[in-house]
């Protein structure tokens, strides 16, 4: 029997087409090689899509443009013209209500209005300046007061001084008297001017605990400011125990004569019992008011008193590692541990 004639296959395409290269050389899976093509694809469209869509660009009209420029000229020009209530000041010149003049005559400058000083030709502001400066002043004295003023020119100051009801200057000061131990016009070491009361010269010592600030104020050297200070700190630490704690006052820091001079005439009497702080039940708040305590020290205290318990005595204040011995000195006289 013949065999039947062979009839010849169309080439086979290699599967997968333009996918086929990207798995071959990327070692890339068929879905994966999909899904890197459209992420392509997608980019390609969001790079090109700007390009492709423009949005419609305004329209530029130079004719509009120009008549609303002109119209804003327009209205600046009526704002600025003069006579308008609305105007800048600096467009037009300010007016004042006219005063009519009076004619030349004696007047007194005491009793005389801002108007009555425009009715003798004084500008405006002049005489409100005028006014204000007397009545601050209680009153003019002198033509030469007048004179002073500013902006009040010397023609206009001329052509009214005449008139004037006032002396032309200021009566003279009586002159300093002559002391023997200064000399004429100078006054002696620590001599009383009068206008205040001297300092004694012979002062008894007195109790630092118990003086207020005007016994304080007899030492020379100590003023208001100073004694204040001194009392303040005093009500700070509960009292003072010693003399030399006087050093330790803010403004007597640096004033090592004025300590001298308070320790000279002041003592601390024998037995003064100060007032004591009970480091057992005191709150943080009550603490730290303290001068020899603080912020600091009084966070510490608390805390201690928390973990090992009440305080037994003033000792145990010592177990507190930043509290120096000189410190603990100086607070131990103001402690008490009921």
């Amino acid at each position: 029997m013949p065999t039947p004639p062979t009839v010849p296959r169309p080439p086979r395409r290699p599967a997968g087409g333009p996918l086929r290269w990207v798995r071959r050389y990327m070692g890339y899976s068929r879905a994966e090689a999909r899904g890197m093509v459209g992420l392509l694809l997608v980019l390609a469209g969001a790079l090109l899509l700007p390009l492709l869509w423009h949005p419609a660009q305004p329209q530029y009209l130079p004719a509009d443009d120009q008549r609303r420029l002109d119209q804003l000229a327009a209205d600046l020009a009526g704002n600025r013209a003069p006579g308008r209530a609305d105007a800048p000041r600096e467009g037009r010149a300010v007016r004042y209500p006219a005063v009519a003049r009076v004619p030349p005559g004696p007047f007194d400058p005491n009793a005389l209005t801002a108007a009555g000083w425009e009715a003798r030709g004084v500008p405006h502001f002049v005489a409100g300046r005028i006014v204000k400066y007397r009545d601050a002043a209680g009153g003019f004295r002198a033509k030469a007061q007048i004179q002073k003023m500013y902006g009040l020119e010397d023609s206009v100051y001329q052509r009214l001084a005449p008139f004037m009801q006032l002396p032309d200057a200021l009566p003279a000061r009586a002159p300093r008297p002559a002391y023997a131990a200064g000399g004429p016009g100078k006054l002696p070491p620590f001599a009383s001017t009068g206008k205040f009361p001297g300092k004694p010269k012979h002062l008894q010592p007195f109790d630092l605990n118990a003086a207020d600030t005007t016994q304080l104020m007899q030492i020379r050297g100590i003023g208001a400011g100073r004694a204040k200070w001194v009392v303040q700190y005093r009500n700070q630490l509960g009292g003072y125990v010693r003399p030399d704690q006087l050093g330790e006052v803010f403004v007597l820091r640096d004033a090592p004569d004025l300590v001298d001079s308070l320790r000279k005439y002041t003592f601390v009497r024998p037995g003064f019992a100060p007032q004591l702080v009970n480091v057992n039940t005191a709150s943080f708040d009550e603490l730290y008011l303290h001068p020899y305590i603080r912020k600091g020290l009084a966070r510490l205290l608390v805390a201690y008193r928390k973990q090992h318990g009440p305080y037994r005595s003033a000792e145990d204040l010592k177990q507190i590692p930043t509290l120096k011995p000189a410190d603990w000195e100086k607070l131990r006289p103001y402690v008490r541990c009921d």
